[in-house]
């Protein structure tokens, strides 16, 4: 079951333990190198094939050699480039990898404890200084050694560019099947890779705009009985229990958790406006935070939960808005061309991702908190739905080419220099990425 296994992945990894170092620490930057275009050149680093185990020490290596390309900041090596099989235990030939075109060198082993747990160690090389940048030992169950893998590219990532870790999250989104004039639209969940798909609910309700809580295992969202009005929903993905917030007349759409994880914002229809309310999840209450004859709608938290982002049609079309998180002090803080909406502030706090619709095609950009600084990052026919990663560094969204076809998962970061697709089992939309499972587990 999709709760228990879930249960199971946030208590996988018990032990933690740094690698006695076999040269002296170093200090790495990681340097993006300009060339013609203006293009980047990523990080070369070889991932060599973590000995022990059969074929599963390969297994783990091939997980961190694809989530670090996957990542556009580094350019992993061929095989056949590899100068040697580096052994774990000695330090490698720097020269010779130098020689070869690495800046980094990743080796590693897996192997059983006497409980048969798994024991999975790596370290990580500077070529260019010959020392060790870091190294970890982890032990848990065999059947997490793909998180293991996860992990390892965190950390391997997080040391070398300096900015947090992103591969070892889930992917919550809309997965579509069937005919576009009848979508079958069930909530699915993945790793961030698109492995281990599992599906949240069966197709009975339509559902829309899934969004992850910061703080708790739970996910809200949108969902539509045929016949009725859309209600707002929250499924807790550790027990499998769902429940309905409020009784409201009309529709309920839009919702986003606070950075707590105990409140609710949303946007509720009345006749023919829609305002923002906040629902306080232990009591139920709700307090009304904005009050206009227009639609305000999609809005978000500021990662410190002092100031929320909206989108409102209040001034002719639609643009972004933002307000104390007790709806005093609203201001509009776009004023480019064209409409603006669904904004997602960064965890970081340091912009607000939101989607562009202009001369026909939608956009995905960013801005500061007060709107200076907007950069569109894609574009293109169809663009939706900003979600950021857990490091403030990417943000994933859907692409629909139109026609019969549907949406598809991509991944872009905020230099707009990287995207990437994102693999799933059919068409998907609507994307809300999680925070880091071992972050989530210990705010728990």
């Amino acid at each position: 079951m999709i709760t228990r296994f879930l249960s199971r992945l946030l208590v996988a990894l018990a032990v933690v333990v740094p690698m006695a170092a076999l040269a002296p620490a170093a200090q790495a930057q990681l340097s993006f190198r300009v060339g013609p275009g203006g293009q980047f050149q990523p990080m070369p680093i070889a991932v060599a094939d973590f000995s022990g185990e059969g074929d599963l020490g390969q297994r783990v290596s091939g997980i961190i050699t694809s989530n670090l390309q996957r990542s556009g900041y580094f350019a992993p090596l061929d095989k056949s480039r590899f100068p040697e099989r580096p052994s774990f235990d000695a330090a490698p030939r720097f020269d010779a990898w130098k020689m070869a075109g690495a800046q980094a060198l990743v080796t590693g082993r897996v192997s059983r404890d006497p409980s048969g747990r798994l024991r999975a160690e790596f370290r990580l090389w500077d070529i260019e200084s010959g020392q060790q940048l870091t190294g970890q030992q982890y032990v848990t169950d065999a059947n997490f050694w793909r998180r293991v893998g996860h992990i390892i590219s965190d950390a391997v990532y997080s040391k070398v560019t300096g900015f947090g870790g992103f591969f070892d999250t889930r992917i919550v989104f809309v997965d579509e099947s069937g005919p576009k004039e009848n979508r079958r639209k069930r909530l699915a969940i993945m790793d961030q890779d698109g492995a281990n798909v599992r599906y949240l609910t069966q197709g009975d309700t339509s559902v829309v705009t899934p969004r992850y809580s910061p703080a708790t295992q739970d996910i809200t969202y949108s969902a539509q009985v045929e016949g009725q009005q859309p209600r707002v929903q929250v499924i807790n993905l550790e027990t499998g229990t769902r429940q309905v917030l409020g009784n409201f007349p009309d529709m309920a759409s839009s919702p986003r958790f606070a950075p707590d994880g105990q409140r609710i914002v949303m946007s509720l229809q009345q006749g023919g406006n829609a305002n923002i309310f906040m629902m306080d999840l232990g009591s139920r209450n709700t307090t009304r935070l904005t009050s206009t004859a227009a639609i305000d709608t999609s809005p978000s938290f500021s990662p410190d939960g002092s100031q929320i982002v909206f989108e409102s049609d209040r001034g002719g079309k639609q643009q972004i808005y933002a307000m104390n998180a007790d709806g005093s002090n609203q201001r509009r803080i776009s004023f480019g061309d064209g409409a603006y909406s669904q904004p997602a502030w960064s965890p970081r706090g340091d912009y607000i991702a939101f989607t562009k619709q202009r001369a026909g095609g939608f956009a995905i950009g960013i801005m500061k908190p007060d709107g200076s600084g907007e950069r569109i990052l894609t574009e293109g026919f169809h663009n939706e739905s900003p979600t950021w990663a857990p490091n403030g560094q990417y943000i994933l969204f859907f692409r629909d080419p139109g026609g019969q076809a549907g949406g598809k998962l991509y991944m872009v970061d905020i230099t707009g220099r990287v995207e990437q697709p994102v693999p799933t089992p059919s068409f998907a939309s609507d994307p809300t990425w999680s925070p880091l499972l071992s972050e989530s587990r210990q705010s728990n």
